[in-house]
């Protein structure tokens, strides 16, 4: 959550009042700890380039690691091998992550297709924003 805190300084310049506003952002992080779920929640921030759903939703996140240093590990998928976007679905992850308060360094992205994504993976709000309704006819 983002505040800025306003400060005005009122200067006198040739007997004329000038008003100076001075914005200084303040960051506050409340009841913010760094955690599975809350890294989560902030990937589903991360759409996939062709098809406008959360990597989260379409099930491309296996795993997410959190060492005692607070380095962090994605272990995440593709639904195609060859994915030409991977590069920029990584970089936005990192960009997340580090929005949390995380250095950039001290997050790694690894693709892995074992196992193979399959559509099972999707969550149901994936499922229903492609139109997919498994059970129903």
């Amino acid at each position: 959550m983002y505040y800025d805190r306003i400060i005005t300084n009122k200067v006198y310049k040739n007997s004329e009042l000038f008003t100076n506003i001075i914005i200084i952002p303040i960051v506050i992080l409340i009841n913010m700890t760094l955690n599975k779920k809350n890294i989560l929640n902030k990937l589903t921030e991360v759409m996939d380039p062709e098809l406008n759903i959360s990597i989260v939703d379409l099930g491309l996140i296996y795993d997410v690691i959190i060492n005692k240093d607070n380095k962090i590990k994605i272990i995440m998928t593709l639904t195609t091998m060859g994915c030409p976007l991977v590069g920029m679905i990584q970089m936005e992850i990192k960009d997340k992550i580090a929005s949390l308060g995380v250095k950039e360094n001290s997050i790694t992205v690894d693709i892995t297709f074992d196992p193979p994504w399959t559509m099972d993976k999707m969550t149901k709000k994936g499922k229903k924003l492609l139109g997919i309704n498994y059970g129903k006819r």
